[in-house]
C-alpha cells in the first residue's frame, strides 16, 4: 500500500512541477494559461512539493499571496495527515 503512495505522490508531483512549468511558458508568451484553481488543486491533491519546487525554479507564482502562502500551508496539511494517518497504514 505505502509503495503505491508514493508512486501517486511521485506522479502527481512532477506532473504538478510540469504544469506549473507550462503555465509560466504560455504566460511568457500572451497564450492561453492555467487557471490558478487548477494549479492550486494539484497542490492539494498530493503535487505540493512540485508546485514549491516549479515555483522556485521557474519563478512562477511568487508574487501571488494565494500560492506564497498557500502552497506551503497545504504542504504543512499534507504532512501532518501523513503523519496521522501514516500510523494508521503502516
Amino acid at each position: 500500500m505505502v509503495r503505491y503512495i508514493l508512486y501517486y505522490l511521485a506522479i502527481v508531483n512532477v506532473a504538478t512541477f510540469i504544469a506549473y512549468g507550462v503555465d509560466k511558458w504560455k504566460a511568457c508568451r500572451g497564450r492561453w494559461r492555467i487557471s490558478e484553481k487548477m494549479l492550486l488543486l494539484l497542490a492539494a491533491v498530493g503535487g505540493s512539493i512540485g508546485a514549491l519546487c516549479a515555483m522556485q525554479v521557474c519563478h512562477h507564482k511568487t508574487q501571488h499571496k494565494k500560492f506564497r502562502f498557500g502552497v506551503p500551508v497545504i504542504l504543512l496539511l499534507q504532512i501532518v495527515a501523513a503523519v496521522y494517518f501514516g500510523g494508521k497504514i503502516l
